[in-house]
């Protein structure tokens, strides 16, 4: 009894002499995302950003990550910022339909080569001020894009656009939405992590993801057979911050968040999503999955002249709501020649 009694109260004054970083922190922000908490999105990205601005204010701001969208629903993860449910977030622009139309662009064929390359495309954009008017409600962070987008169907392989005829297709934004609907898809929208149980149950007969996106959401499991269109689309995304929390934080702690935005994270996020994307293709070669490849991508002739609709549509429409769709496209054309 009275060795209990001793080690309990050495345990309450060592409790006392040792303050948890939580209680010893100036800040703690709320971070959330919808990627699964064992994804490498999740510990590779996210807590890696996280776990740096930890380091670098020594302690004075703690992160706490929330994946999984344990905060919000995938489609809410924005909202939640701009209401300050979370205190940030990193999730799909396209989520929010209709808030990021001009950010959006890059979403089109033939223009990302990969994601550290539609990253830097897409962060250079909003360096120049070109998309920066979109992000008023909240204060971006980085801005990057995940890499080549795929077609992953469970019966039916996808060799040229007629066998897309009539087939359930999840899709993500409505931009992707228009290619699919181009090609004769019926497109499906959801966020990413309900497509497993809807591919499961026969809600949709296919997704639109790249291959880190099939892999992170369990989608080789059920998905066998992969269309390669290459350049077909990627997707923007953002980790981005509510003003006030931002704003509420002292001069030097503000500097910490600042050195840890732009373009070298950008940059870090698309290295992660290109290094998923090769462990994902790596387990549909290695499960014995179908993979065919389109010969010269969206150049080929049965793609081409579908694909270029889309994108003039997608300008026109632009111009018509009186943004300046063609000329934030022919900036984003040039970036992408001159983007490493």
């Amino acid at each position: 009894m009275k060795r209990r009694f001793l080690v309990a109260l050495g345990g309450l004054l060592a409790a006392m002499q040792t303050p948890s970083s939580a209680s010893a922190a100036e800040a703690t922000i709320s971070f959330a995302h919808f990627w699964p908490a064992v994804a490498a999105t999740h510990t590779e990205l996210f807590q890696a950003w996280a776990d740096t601005v930890m380091e670098e204010s020594e302690g004075r701001i703690v992160v706490d990550v929330y994946p999984s969208g344990t905060l919000a629903r995938p489609d809410a993860q924005y909202e939640a910022v701009v209401n300050r449910i979370a205190d940030m977030t990193a999730t799909v622009l396209g989520y929010t339909a209709n808030r990021f139309p001009l950010s959006q662009l890059i979403e089109l064929p033939g223009l990302a080569r990969d994601a550290a390359h539609g990253s830097c495309i897409l962060q250079s954009l909003y360096d120049e001020g070109l998309i920066a008017d979109e992000f008023t409600d909240t204060r971006p962070l980085f801005l990057f894009t995940h890499g080549p987008g795929h077609l992953h169907t469970s019966e039916t392989l996808i060799r040229d656009p007629a066998d897309l005829a009539g087939l359930r297709i999840r899709r993500p934004t409505t931009v992707v939405a228009s290619l699919l609907e181009s090609l004769g898809a019926q497109p499906v929208g959801m966020p990413a992590p309900e497509s497993y149980e809807a591919l499961q149950r026969g809600v949709i007969d296919g997704v639109s993801l790249p291959w880190e996106g099939a892999l992170v959401f369990r989608l080789n499991e059920l998905a066998t057979l992969h269309t390669e269109v290459g350049g077909l689309y990627t997707l923007a995304f953002v980790v981005t911050m509510n003003n006030d929390v931002y704003d509420e934080l002292p001069e030097d702690l503000k500097e910490v968040i600042d050195r840890n935005s732009g373009q070298t994270w950008a940059a870090n996020a698309g290295a992660v999503f290109d290094a998923i994307d090769v462990r994902g293709r790596a387990a549909a070669v290695e499960a014995g999955h179908t993979i065919h490849t389109v010969e010269n991508g969206i150049d080929n002739p049965a793609w081409q002249p579908l694909l270029q609709g889309v994108t003039e549509a997608y300008i026109a429409e632009l111009e018509d709501r009186g943004l300046p769709g063609q000329a934030v496209y022919d900036r984003t054309v040039e970036l992408a020649a001159s983007c490493d």
